[in-house]
């Protein structure tokens, strides 16, 4: 499967997926909100039953999260760059990444887990929480579209 991105796109995703990296990786905090909503609460009327499932899950989970990370940050390994040093021409000329069919649920679940944790960071419940006049919404909707485009091409090879 084909992916094209401008280099600028790629080494944007790049930081954003090294980011989710470290926040999933060994040393993640377990009490950041971000986490908590990677891992919901699977039995929200019964606290010891979900203190005992997320024991017995959170970290198989957020491991399986960190190695999704890690096959999307290889895939995207050639659009990293110094961007200040290229023209915007070559910033944002567009790179075709090849996504092996059985990367695709790695990449769709790595996405979709960026925009859960922008949602978490900027207190996105539902559509009606969001801000149009804040550009840092703009990234979520980007995400967002990325991953429909991806969902979209994922349909059509199988």
């Amino acid at each position: 499967m084909q992916l094209n991105l401008a280099r600028a796109e790629g080494a944007q995703l790049a930081q954003l997926v090294d980011d989710f990296r470290e926040l999933v990786g060994a040393d993640r905090d377990l009490s950041d909100p971000a986490i908590g909503r990677l891992v919901p609460d699977a039995y929200p009327q019964d606290d010891d039953a979900a203190k005992a499932f997320q024991d017995a899950t959170r970290d198989d989970l957020l491991d399986r999260r960190a190695h999704d990370a890690d096959v999307v940050r290889a895939a995207l390994a050639p659009l990293r760059g110094d961007l200040t040093s290229m023209s915007q021409d070559e910033a944002f000329a567009e790179h075709e990444i090849t996504i092996p069919l059985p990367d695709i649920d790695a990449w769709l679940r790595t996405l979709t887990a960026l925009r859960l944790i922008i949602a978490s960071r900027l207190g996105i419940e539902d559509d009606d929480d969001r801000d149009e006049d804040d550009a840092r919404y703009g990234v979520y909707d980007w995400l967002g579209y990325r991953l429909e485009l991806l969902i979209d091409a994922a349909d059509q090879a199988f």
